[in-house]
């Protein structure tokens, strides 16, 4: 397990309280989990995708991580519509831990509101948060 201090978080992307990053990627964003989530998960073993099209809220669940250790679902951080999935995960889920910033993204989504995402907590925010 790393420490607080040895935990990578990027600037260029915004977090939630619920271990997730999102990240504008031309004219739609990449959605992941953090470096603190994926090392507190351990081996992630599977990833339960949605549908592209699946349309979610922000606060509702879009799919699982699963590791030896547990089950996690993960949270929309705002209203999104899926367009695109990670098919690597189906059979190697576990780049997730190896890059969860770059190819262990999860999906690919349009946001309803742009906006939105100003609210979500920056790199220096989301590390206070996992400081308490």
């Amino acid at each position: 397990m790393k420490t607080l201090d040895q935990i990578v978080l990027l600037d260029d992307r915004r977090y939630t309280d619920e271990h997730v990053w999102i990240k504008k990627d031309g004219d739609s964003y990449l959605l992941g989990i953090s470096d603190f989530a994926q090392d507190q998960l351990g081996e992630v073993m599977f990833v339960e995708l949605p549908s592209v099209g699946d349309s979610f809220d922000a606060g509702v669940p879009f799919g699982e991580v699963e590791s030896i250790k547990s089950v996690n679902k993960l949270f929309t951080p705002v209203k999104a519509e899926i367009i695109e999935v990670n098919e690597v995960l189906n059979d190697a889920s576990a780049t997730i831990n190896e890059e969860c910033y770059g190819k262990g993204w999860i999906v690919r989504a349009k946001v309803a509101n742009e906006a939105d995402i100003d609210g979500l907590l920056t790199a220096d925010a989301y590390r206070a948060f996992l400081n308490k």
